[in-house]
């Protein structure tokens, strides 16, 4: 990485570490982005030019978030089904305590944030629908469905929610205050035998890639 990335990454970093302390000290709404601008020593246009909205400054690893299972479908060994790739992803996150999954006792903070402003719940749907719709291309571009076929869009809902429903408890157990460990062994448990549900009736969906 050069001197000019390093700086970019640098400030980057600041503006979003400081965004997250005010956010979670005065709640998403109360924060203007010049609070933020002024925090971190930078102008206001420093920070839209890296974060085009206050969303963007709260959600700032969202891109991550959005592209995450359509390319553990499409970087999966060849033996593998979709559902064996985003479970595979899911129980991974969860035992290596995954930042943006929120298993940590400090992202309590950062879910009631969210619940406590419409924009910011609004954005969480938005996401998971774009991420949603990205795996949805990643089976059809594999399955070589027909345009307009909607069988890879309900295949990436079912995949999608079951992730998403996964999170949902881990937010749930998070913010009640329950221990990271037992919110994590509950959902491990759940997600295990939901994702083997679907299993059943996946696993040789698409077709091909060695199996």
């Amino acid at each position: 990485m050069g001197l000019r990335e390093e700086k970019k990454r640098r400030t980057r970093t600041l503006l979003s570490d400081t965004a997250t302390a005010l956010f979670a000290e005065h709640g998403f709404e109360r924060v203007t982005v010049a609070d933020v601008a002024r925090a971190a020593g930078v102008a206001v246009n420093t920070v839209f030019n890296y974060f085009p909205t206050k969303e963007d400054l709260f959600f700032d690893r969202q891109e991550e978030v959005v592209a995450r299972l359509a390319l553990v479908v499409r970087e999966r060994p060849a033996d593998a089904s979709p559902v064996d790739a985003v479970r595979a992803e899911l129980l991974a996150g969860l035992d290596a305590d995954e930042p943006t999954y929120g298993l940590n006792p400090h992202a309590a903070a950062f879910w009631r944030t969210i619940e406590a402003s419409s924009a910011l719940r609004v954005r969480l749907l938005e996401l998971g629908e774009r991420a949603e719709e990205a795996l949805a291309e990643a089976l059809a571009e594999e399955a070589g469905t027909a345009p307009g076929d909607p069988l890879p869009r309900l295949v990436a809902g079912a995949l999608a929610g079951a992730h998403r429903a996964a999170l949902a408890e881990v937010r749930r157990g998070v913010v009640a205050g329950e221990p990271v460990d037992a919110v994590r062994d509950r959902v491990v448990a759940a997600a295990t035998a939901a994702f083997g549900l679907l299993t059943a009736g996946l696993a040789d969906w698409p077709a091909g890639r060695g199996r």
